[in-house]
């Protein structure tokens, strides 16, 4: 048997498990779930309100700590951590879903908005980590569950701040696995596509492939359950992003100004493409066009990578218009022929 990146976790019963962005979305969805499978829950939020809500008739019992806290003060993290654990005597698992969203594009980028995002999305959870790390290295056990996106996977239009700071948390999380495994702790990263939450309420435009916040924790634990380092979902959807980063640029680049509609300078609709356009084209969504983008079998990928596929692969159609002006060395995959050495005679003297 292929051996898991994490423990499997299968048993919810009895497991003192912390959520940290608990009072609405995904959050208030894997406290629902994980109460019904009797784990012990301590829920955090700066909404004190609505985490009560969330907890219900158990909020304030020995299964369920409701503990406000903003993640942006790393003082208010490490006492939250500290009742938790005196509390329980430990911790077994930590899901990390604090996070905020604001779309933001380079013409109208907000500093203020931008660190204000950074600090709650990254900084947030460096504080926590600061604070739950050594307890679980204590402990020699236990797991992290860092939700992210897969707005991390490759830059996107309008997603100027949050797309980072997401491309952060996959290098993170990737960074802490390698560091907290061999120590007996589990590390998980969550990508999620689009969830319906009042955070993607603010979208202006179709979400493609969006599914619930029930979803999106049946998802968490099932991955969980496996012992997966990640798990991302709606796989037609998240397979296909996660496709644009093994693209050459020029293939990435040229699908993701068609499907959002930000087309290159002098290209056809460059004047009159709408802001927060749909993420689709026609009825092709994003992961259609992503598997049809997909190289032939054998063909180089690679972010370096500048050569089309082999002649006998079509190129895909967003595609063909660079193709189409590459040199002559990049448009047939391999080095330019060259010309045949005209044979001179000798004059006989």
């Amino acid at each position: 048997m292929i051996p898991t990146l994490n423990p499997r976790i299968r048993d919810w019963r009895g497991r003192r498990v912390w959520i940290v962005g608990a009072s609405s979305g995904i959050g208030a969805a894997l406290a629902t779930d994980l109460a019904s499978r009797g784990a012990k829950l301590a829920l955090s939020a700066r909404r004190e309100a609505q985490l009560l809500e969330v907890a219900g008739p158990v909020a304030g019992t020995d299964a369920c700590l409701v503990l406000a806290l903003d993640v942006q003060d790393p003082d208010a993290v490490r006492r939250a951590t500290d009742t938790i654990v005196s509390h329980w005597g430990g911790l077994d698992v930590v899901f990390w879903v604090a996070g905020t969203y604001h779309p933001m594009g380079a013409q109208d980028l907000d500093p203020h908005a931008a660190r204000g995002i950074l600090r709650t999305n990254l900084e947030g959870l460096i504080n926590g980590l600061a604070a739950i790390v050594p307890v679980l290295t204590r402990q020699r056990s236990g797991a992290i569950a860092i939700v992210g996106s897969v707005a991390g996977y490759h830059g996107l239009p309008r997603s100027l701040a949050y797309g980072a700071s997401k491309a952060a948390l996959i290098n993170l999380a990737e960074s802490l696995h390698l560091e907290l495994r061999p120590k007996g702790i589990g590390v998980h990263l969550i990508s999620p596509g689009f969830v319906a939450t009042p955070l993607t309420e603010r979208n202006p435009f179709p979400m493609p492939a969006i599914v619930t916040t029930q979803v999106a924790a049946d998802e968490i634990l099932a991955g969980m359950a496996r012992g997966e380092f990640e798990t991302h979902f709606p796989r037609r959807f998240s397979r296909s992003i996660k496709l644009l980063r093994w693209l050459p640029y020029r293939w990435s680049f040229s699908l993701i100004r068609r499907v959002t509609g930000q087309h290159a300078p002098g290209g056809p609709g460059a004047a009159t493409a709408p802001e927060g356009a749909p993420m689709t084209v026609g009825d092709e969504t994003l992961a259609e066009m992503g598997a049809r983008a997909a190289p032939a079998a054998g063909a180089p990928v690679g972010r370096e990578t500048t050569a089309e596929p082999p002649a006998a692969a079509e190129p895909p159609a967003a595609a063909a218009p660079a193709a189409a002006a590459a040199p002559a060395d990049d448009a047939a995959g391999g080095p330019r022929p060259s010309r045949p050495r005209r044979q001179g005679t000798r004059r006989k003297k």
